[in-house]
């Protein structure tokens, strides 16, 4: 059987798991007293959002680990590493998110805390995917064409990757839909990339991740039934940055992924000018999703404009990677 037939299995594997699963999963947070707890200092039409239970990333990590295990069995291709990656930084996101829910508070890990776990997640990724002869030190260039070997500047290079992708996709899970569907969204370009370079375990990954993305959104959008959490949007970061790896795309994530650069330097900006000029601010509120809605835009607006730019950055990824 063909990549592309294996990769749209994976697919749909995961997305009919995730969309069955769901509805079930749903009760067990309810009386669990599972709920979201609303940062104050956020937009004040986000606190009737309130008890929402939260943690809903378990089942998008279920769904993707249940179509490998399923595409593993059936291909005998290793697709471990994306899987294990997806899992730890989930696990990062989980603690973080139970810490919330058991005190009833938005305040989980500490800001250190999270770090030094990531970090350590991070060097690790970066020397066991430097070493392993399967991916090594070299990327695909952007511009000019052809590969560049970064040599050992690939252990820094990858290290800072890691850390800015997954805490990237964090920042972008802020309103209904929105990391989900965007990082399904961008994940189509890796998914049809890794095919063209006739890489299954990437492909097959990010098949099943998209199709968890997908499957998922039945109960995220506005009004959402269900959040991700940080179980989910850290476990997406580090399934989107295991892909690039894999396939050797890391720079694509700049353009592909565009909408997750652009939500995190709206808050390196936002936090820098606000110190260097004594309190002013450039945008309403950081992250960049915040600003539109304060602005007035309604929550869909925000949600599906962000879909549509990241849709016309998977365009324009696919436009430099032919050329």
């Amino acid at each position: 059987m063909g990549i592309e037939k294996l990769t749209i299995i994976a697919f749909l594997v995961s997305f009919l798991f995730v969309w069955i699963i769901t509805p079930h999963f749903l009760p067990v947070l309810r009386r669990l007293h599972f709920g979201q707890a609303i940062r104050e200092e956020g937009p004040k039409s986000h606190m009737k959002k309130s008890g929402t239970p939260t943690m809903g990333g378990i089942v998008i990590q279920g769904g993707v680990l249940f179509s490998m295990i399923v595409m593993m069995i059936a291909t005998g291709a290793a697709v471990l590493f994306p899987v294990i990656v997806m899992l730890f930084f989930g696990l990062i996101g989980f603690v973080d998110d139970y810490i919330k829910v058991s005190k009833k508070h938005n305040l989980g890990l500490r800001a250190w805390q999270k770090l030094v776990l990531q970090f350590g997640g991070a060097a690790l990724i970066a020397a066991y995917t430097g070493l392993n002869p399967d991916i090594g030190t070299a990327l695909y260039l952007p511009i000019g064409g052809g590969m560049v070997d970064l040599g050992m500047w690939y252990y820094p290079f990858t290290f800072i990757a890691v850390v800015a992708v997954v805490n990237a996709v964090n920042l972008t899970d802020g309103l209904d839909g929105l990391a989900s569907g965007v990082t399904a969204v961008s994940m189509t370009f890796f998914a049809i990339a890794a095919i063209g370079l006739n890489l299954l375990p990437p492909a097959m990954f990010s098949g099943a991740l998209i199709g968890a993305c997908l499957g998922f959104l039945r109960y995220n959008s506005n009004p959402a039934d269900l959040f991700m959490g940080d179980t989910g949007s850290m476990a997406l970061g580090g399934g989107v940055i295991a892909v690039a790896i894999m396939t050797q795309l890391q720079f694509f994530v700049l353009i592909a992924g565009f909408v997750f650069v652009m939500e995190a330097l709206s808050v390196v900006i936002q936090v820098g000018y606000f110190k260097m000029s004594g309190g002013k601010r450039v945008f309403r509120m950081a992250p960049i999703h915040h600003h539109f809605e304060l602005k007035g835009w309604s929550e869909t607006r925000v949600v599906t404009v962000f879909w549509v730019a990241a849709a016309l950055c998977v365009a324009l990824a696919f436009l430099v990677y032919v050329a």
